[in-house]
């Protein structure tokens, strides 16, 4: 006896299945993504109440700069961490890398908390804040290469640009969860000024719960199938010396993310601190604007990741370095003029649909350059270089231009850096017609 036909446009049980295991493994591997990046930017959320803790100076200019330095310090580790966690993911799982990235992203969180402040122990206070977000970072770079690896693994091959979006939707709804912490302390519970003394502790205790929910999550992973069958057909070696053999996908990944993670630092982290400082917005409006305007940016990813499976992602790219190119001063000498809230949102909101063209998809388009034997180490690395070197110096970079007269210079800065990756946007392949995700070797 014959299994009965499946009626055309339907789907067989096993296929639901399936559908169901992968959605499951991306939103645990999304939510795990979130938790590690709320961790990461509560840093950035509150700088502006705790900083004063730890760096005395009367010009809150320079506290700044000096919490934007520590800031930087975390992205300086991230090639360390995308080296450690791509060769960990590379040759021992996906699944063990992730697990182990939020561990150690908990512990950095919890010693924010707890760490005394400069009126306490002087020195030894920043030093201290200098390892916890240096232990943030090293989790951070390992997490980027081996997320981007597995939810574009788990992914089908028809929907891999939309699926892999979520990496930014749960990045950028980090910060969200980061910044609605602030807000809900700012408008309820808490003073401008309580929060200054003590309650800037609040979100990193949050973060170190939430970092352990996720690592329980974690643990119900299923390995990815492409890392299963490259396991079973190679036989270990240096992860290092395997990506020695592609010294071009190396370059593209580090030329790609030049001008993207610039831009996407300046309208995130930096844009908080931009708003108050040079705009003029009140802290609560300061909050309630970027909160806004990450809200739209998310809702952005999925609908770009979806074009992408229908256009390829090569256009997306060349669509955001044009874009970047001749409107990033504009948008950002516009804004430092605006008065009020909502001019200032509606700017912003243009500056993340150019930047979307990069955020949505710079995820699928690394993970598709690399075979499976490499791929997390391929993804990671470069891109944890190039992030900082470009992304995590945005913040101190741009207020020191503010410090000595010259922020304009910072916006001609920005178009420059997204022009050098709109010139390999224009060279490079469209991967999703040419992937190498069904190579194994």
């Amino acid at each position: 006896m014959t299994d009965a036909p499946v009626p055309r446009g339907s789907s067989s049980p096993l296929d639901l299945a399936d559908m169901r295991r992968r959605i499951r493994a991306i939103f645990i591997g999304s939510i795990g993504n979130l938790v590690e990046w709320y961790d990461f930017y509560a840093y950035a959320a509150f700088a502006l109440y705790f900083a004063g803790a730890f760096f005395p100076n009367e010009d809150p200019v320079v506290q700044q700069l000096n919490a934007a330095l520590l800031f930087a310090a975390g992205f300086l580790v991230r090639p360390l961490g995308g080296w450690l966690f791509g060769f960990l993911a590379d040759n021992y799982g996906r699944r063990g890398a992730l697990m182990l990235s939020v561990s150690l992203m908990c512990f950095g969180s919890l010693m924010i908390a707890v760490l005394p402040t400069y009126a306490s122990i002087g020195i030894a206070a920043p030093i201290l804040l200098g390892v916890a977000r240096i232990l943030q970072g090293l989790s951070l770079g390992g997490e980027y290469g081996t997320s981007a690896t597995y939810l574009t693994e788990m992914a089908d091959k028809e929907h891999r640009g939309f699926y892999s979006s979520f990496q930014y939707v749960t990045l950028i709804g980090g910060q969200i969860c980061a910044l609605l912490v602030l807000l809900v302390l700012q408008r309820v519970f808490l003073t401008n000024d309580e929060i200054r003394a003590w309650g800037w502790r609040i979100p990193f205790f949050i973060g170190a719960l939430l970092a352990v929910i996720a690592l329980i999550m974690r643990r119900t992973l299923h390995e990815t199938e492409a890392f299963e069958s490259a396991k079973a057909t190679i036989k270990r070696t240096s992860s290092m010396r395997v990506l020695m053999n592609y010294p071009r996908e190396v370059l593209l990944v580090v030329g790609l993310t030049a001008g993207g993670t610039a831009a996407f630092y300046t309208y995130t982290t930096y844009m908080q601190k931009f708003l108050k400082l040079s705009v003029g917005l009140t802290d609560n409006q300061t909050t309630s604007v970027t909160l806004a305007a990450l809200v739209f940016g998310i809702c952005l990813q999925p609908i770009y990741g979806a074009i992408s499976d229908r256009i390829g992602r090569k256009w997306l790219l060349i669509a955001f370095g044009v874009t970047g190119v001749l409107f990033s001063i504009p948008i950002l000498t516009t804004l430092q003029a605006v008065n009020g809230p909502l001019p200032a949102f509606l700017l912003i909101a243009a500056a993340w649909m150019i930047v979307s063209g990069y955020t949505s998809i710079n995820a699928v388009v690394k993970a598709e350059l690399f075979p499976t034997r490499v791929r997390a180490l391929g993804v990671g690395l470069p891109y944890a270089l190039t992030v900082s070197i470009f992304g995590g110096t945005a913040d101190s970079l741009a207020l020191w231009f503010k410090s000595i007269g010259h922020e304009i210079w910072f916006y001609y800065y920005l178009t420059g850096m997204i022009g050098i990756s709109l010139i390999v946007y224009l060279l490079m392949r469209d991967t999703k017609a040419d992937s190498a995700m069904h190579r194994h070797e």
